[in-house]
């Protein structure tokens, strides 16, 4: 007797198909309710098709004429990225090892996790206006800005790794009663170096990004020098702006694909 072949098939999410159409349902209603309830003005949006006209009608051809002005806000947003890799790597090297369970304790480990979910909790452009409204407009608030954004990745990143390091490497440096930053240095760094240089390239690329966006609220930059040509309704300048910001972003982004697969 010929056996029927057996065709696995994938379990439903819900086992039970009363309530799993019940939650489809409830899912689709959710979202009729949310379009419903919605303060839209089609009005101001039949409106905003005729001014998006006149944006892109304006924008094309882009105007590369005021080369030297692209030049130098590129330039401001390569050397706050620079900085702001710097700084914010070097505070989340201490802030990760206190984040980590296994090597801190309880209250530095607690404090650790806090310092990073806060600087995790708020988007670049909402720390940068505080920033501006502190220090003034100007790189000096991008850099402090982007320093927070780095904190809240690589010192979360770094943290995991270190919790997953082979910790027989620090029993046994503390076994032979070495110091705790002797123990760091010979049994920790090691592990988590390629990391740390693979976080910093990626942070880099991604500051780079982020400058020009904070720039938009005054945080220096080509994000000031776009938002500057936006003022003064040169949209043939901006699309120049922006075309100039994904040629960079594009090339970096290869660049430091490269790098971090030949550390990996």
């Amino acid at each position: 007797m010929s056996e029927t072949p057996y065709t696995w098939r994938k379990p439903p999410f819900i086992g039970n198909p009363g309530i799993r159409w019940a939650v489809y349902l409830g899912v689709l209603a959710y979202f009729l309710w949310v379009g419903a309830t919605m303060p839209i003005d089609w009005g101001r949006v039949a409106d905003g098709f005729g001014r998006a006209q006149r944006i892109f009608g304006g924008a094309f051809p882009p105007s590369f004429e005021r080369s030297g002005l692209l030049i130098d806000g590129f330039l401001e947003s390569l050397k706050i990225a620079i900085l702001a890799t710097a700084g914010g790597v070097l505070l989340s090297i201490p802030i990760s090892f206190m984040a980590a369970r296994n090597v801190a304790p309880l209250p530095i480990y607690y404090l650790g996790r806090f310092v990073i979910i806060v600087a995790r909790s708020f988007h670049p452009v909402i720390v940068a206006i505080i920033f501006v409204k502190a220090v003034g407009f100007g790189p000096f608030a991008g850099v402090l800005t982007l320093i927070v954004y780095s904190i809240g990745f690589v010192a979360k990143m770094l943290a995991e790794r270190i919790e997953e390091i082979d910790f027989g490497q620090v029993e046994a440096m503390r076994a032979a009663g070495a110091p705790f930053f002797s123990t760091v240095v010979y049994a920790i760094f090691p592990q988590i170096m390629p990391r740390q240089i693979g976080l910093t390239i990626y942070q880099l690329d991604s500051n780079l990004r982020a400058s020009a966006v904070v720039g938009i609220v005054g945080a220096g930059g080509i994000g000031a020098t776009l938002a500057n040509a936006f003022g003064r309704y040169d949209y043939d300048f901006a699309l120049a702006i922006t075309i100039v910001i994904v040629g960079v972003i594009l090339i970096s982004e290869g660049i430091s694909g490269q790098i971090r697969k030949r550390i990996g």
